[in-house]
């Protein structure tokens, strides 16, 4: 889709002047977007004494025919046609962004109109079924993943080509029952908005009431949400919403606990994360008061070690990201690592005497464990105070939840540890019917 933006921005000459595929990609947070038809137009302005154009801005989805936002030329305004709140928002950087790259020279002489039909394919990011409510911590963006494709996929690989068996020999069809949430350890519960797709998914009559928020502190034995209707769809979406709500308040309790000892620095994710979970992984992320590293491949350049082995060295490599950038009018946070302060020379030497995109100095492996656990950070130290603020700086490397105080201190910007996701350790939740022999079990186990 970016690629065709692009190309499609490329042919029109006051388009070209500002990176449309990274400012449409901010549109990925649409709710039901399959197909859109999306217009921009810039009018002359009958008022001489303004220095720009006014826009006007609507999508349409093709699928049914319905507008779905709609801006007011006379002043620059937005209304909301059927849309939520937080995709409002989106188009008003879009707006804001096209606004900032017109000439004033501009606002005399043109009306330009540019129609783009961008198809948003079964793979685009969109949060389908969150109710609002909800939805206290959003997802982060992502182009090309399904959150409900995911969750199809986990009720499939449970179900088979059978069904639960089980509860079709045990469970009346129309029952209905009462399920309660129950914690069975202290931490911080995460995929609450997520459940409530799933349960959507198997079944939409379902009713799901919830007594803490996705980033609210649980404690053992609480009961913090419940969920009512037919026996049978309960119990088939259980063990799926629990494992992604387990895993995701396992994630957001370690990174709860690393986010308040990093600070001033804030604690970041990196790609670490389960194949096919990544948007989850990093959602919980969110959820538990830390920052997204980059999402994948795509979103910043990432110089790492085996980049500068390839090109020659880290000032080959940083040129070469320098003139892809340049020659394919992209714009993006591009992030260099380093091992030793002469390679922290080095980039600085190249910042000092060439123009650069680089944003962000990685300080990979600076922390020295001692033999008594603590650690050495004085050649991060000294790392931090050669970049002197020029740089955004990440440390890397010994990031533990006893090291990662001391290295906050050390006046990096951010700092990022793989174990809060490849190294996860679920928060033991359950979902009963019978909550009182639930609780007795659990008292009887020490686990409520």
């Amino acid at each position: 889709m970016r690629a065709r933006l692009d190309r499609e921005c490329a042919n029109q000459r006051w388009l070209s002047k500002f990176p449309c595929s990274t400012v449409f990609r901010k549109l990925a947070w649409s709710y039901d977007l399959r197909m859109l038809v999306i217009h921009f137009e810039a009018h002359t302005s009958t008022n001489q004494t303004k220095k720009k154009p006014q826009f006007w801005f609507e999508a349409t989805s093709l699928a049914s025919g319905r507008k779905l936002f709609t801006s007011d030329p006379g002043s620059l305004g937005w209304g909301e046609v059927g849309a939520h709140a937080h995709t409002e928002s989106c188009i008003e950087e879009v707006v804001a962004s096209v606004q900032s790259r017109v000439t004033p020279e501009m606002n005399s002489f043109f009306t330009a109109l540019l129609r783009l039909v961008v198809k948003m394919s079964a793979t685009a990011t969109r949060n389908v079924g969150i109710p609002a409510g909800s939805l206290v911590v959003k997802p982060p963006a992502h182009p090309t993943y399904d959150l409900k494709s995911v969750i199809q996929l986990a009720l499939s690989e449970d179900a088979g080509d059978r069904g639960d068996v089980t509860c079709q020999a045990t469970i009346p069809v129309e029952m209905e029952v009462e399920a309660h949430f129950l914690a069975k350890e202290d931490g911080i519960v995460a995929g609450i908005a997520l459940a409530e797709m799933a349960f959507n998914e198997v079944d939409p009559s379902l009713k799901v009431e919830w007594y803490r928020n996705d980033g609210d502190s649980v404690h053992k034995g609480l009961q913090f949400g419940k969920v009512h209707g037919r026996a049978h769809s309960i119990v088939v979406a259980e063990r799926v919403v629990l494992n992604f709500m387990q895993r995701m308040s396992g994630i957001a309790t370690l990174t709860k606990a690393m986010a308040d000892a990093a600070r001033p620095a804030y604690i970041l994710e990196t790609r670490k994360t389960a194949p096919g979970l990544r948007l989850v992984d990093k959602w919980a992320v969110l959820i538990g008061g830390g920052q997204n590293h980059r999402m994948g491949l795509f979103d910043m350049v990432m110089i790492k070690d085996n980049h500068i082995s390839t090109a020659g060295g880290i000032a080959n490599a940083l040129k070469a990201v320098d003139d892809y950038l340049e020659q394919n009018n992209l714009q993006m946070g591009v992030e260099v690592e380093t091992r030793t302060l002469e390679e922290v020379n080095q980039v600085l030497h190249y910042a000092s005497t060439t123009k650069t995109a680089l944003t962000r100095i990685m300080l990979d492996n600076m922390v020295v464990p001692l033999s008594n656990g603590d650690v050495d950070i004085s050649m991060l130290k000294e790392a931090v105070g050669l970049i002197d603020g020029r740089f955004e700086t990440e440390a890397s490397g010994n990031v533990t939840l006893d090291t990662v105080n001391k290295i906050g201190q050390s006046g990096v910007t951010y700092i990022s540890s793989g174990a809060l996701t490849h190294s996860v350790k679920a928060l033991d939740i359950s979902l009963k019917i019978d909550t009182e022999l639930a609780l007795e079990v659990g008292k009887r186990t020490k686990r409520a």
